[in-house]
């Protein structure tokens, strides 16, 4: 298969200083969003773009950390992992941090900032040409990773789809909530891999067990039983069904299209200073929903990053104009689903029974 490379210098050994960045990781603030954007109402909203890199450094620290723990990655061996942008951030902070060479595979939807800001951290990013013609984007890029793997003595592979440590990786960000807040009635969380919405729920429930844990996905996505077809957001959604998704955990799981995500985080920005990219605007959009149809709810919604990354897509009129993406106000209320294959879903959707498509074959 043809490719695209971007290398960078090679990452030296880090300063003894270095494990200091670490700690820049967490303690994210919290905001409440409310009136005018919630009508009667409002909901909590976590702001991982206050880390160095989005959500993902939690997990990048916490993985690596961990392999090495065990001995699975030994000192100076190389990184490499499949990425859409947000983990391939914090795998470079990583490797900094505990004196790794990175190597990335992403494909052509990842953003030109993000490309440079990878290569200026020291990373080595190779960008795959073809889509999968079954996984998509992911399954070519998680092919190349194996080819990467073979080629690299010593190398490891976080493989974020499928390792619990990404799920634990987020017990200190539900802790913080704890420090926080008396109570939590409903956690909304975007779902790629399955680590944030499984390790934060698996912290809370021991203290809140009637809390209700609801998804957000994007249309396009076979997580939850849709058909995979080609997405425009990023960070949200897949084309494989990694087995880090606690399906067991979710009361309802909603799907989102990216006009209407787009219209969340331009209204939000606007009316509260306050946004995201993709999976922020969707998870927006149900808390925004879920706080006006249940007032008095604790309800806290998980924003993985700031803006600052789609200055060229979500915020770019040209872009959004160019995919149809301006002046669609998302309907009042979800379309509704009474199991999630009963069609294929082309805006906003809701479905309160939530089921692993691959139970009984993994």
């Amino acid at each position: 298969m043809p490719s695209q490379t971007t290398s960078a210098r090679p990452q030296e050994a880090p300063a003894a200083h270095s494990s200091s960045l670490s700690l820049t990781v967490g303690n994210t603030p919290l905001a409440f969003i409310s009136e005018p954007f919630v009508p009667g109402g409002g909901f909590w909203a976590k702001l991982e773009g206050f880390n160095p890199g989005g959500i993902k450094d939690r997990p990048a620290l916490h993985m690596v950390r961990r392999a090495r723990a065990r001995g699975d990655l030994r000192p100076g061996a190389t990184i490499v992992e499949s990425t859409s942008g947000t983990l391939g951030l914090g795998l470079a902070l990583a490797g900094i941090v505990f004196g790794h060479p990175v190597v990335l595979v992403g494909d052509p939807g990842m953003e030109p900032l993000m490309c440079r800001l990878l290569a200026s951290y020291g990373v080595r990013l190779e960008i795959v040409t073809e889509p999968h013609p079954v996984g998509g984007w992911q399954q070519a890029r998680r092919e190349r990773v194996q080819r990467l793997l073979a080629e690299t003595p010593g190398a490891y592979c976080p493989d974020q789809y499928n390792n619990p440590d990404n799920v634990d990786a987020y017990a200190g960000l539900a802790h913080e909530l704890l420090g926080r807040l008396p109570h939590i009635d409903t956690l909304v969380c975007s779902v790629g891999t399955g680590g944030h919405s499984a390790g934060i729920h698996n912290v809370l429930r021991h203290h809140f067990p009637d809390l209700r844990l609801v998804g957000v996905d994007t249309v396009g996505s076979t997580i939850f039983g849709q058909p995979a077809r080609p997405r425009l957001m990023r960070g949200l959604g897949s084309s494989i069904h990694p087995r880090n998704v606690a399906y067991d955990a979710f009361s309802e799981v909603h799907w989102v299209s990216p006009a209407e995500a787009v219209w969340a985080c331009r209204t939000l920005a606007a009316r509260h200073y306050v946004s995201g990219g993709w999976s922020t605007g969707a998870v927006t959009l149900v808390a925004r929903w879920l706080a006006r149809t249940a007032p008095g709810q604790a309800i806290v919604a998980v924003f993985p990053d700031g803006p600052w990354r789609y200055w060229n897509t979500v915020f770019d009129d040209d872009y959004c104009r160019a995919h149809g993406l301006l002046g669609a106000v998302p309907a009042e209320e979800p379309d509704v689903l009474d199991v999630p294959t009963e069609r294929e879903v082309r805006r906003w959707t809701r479905c309160t029974t939530v089921t692993d498509p691959l139970a009984g074959t993994r």
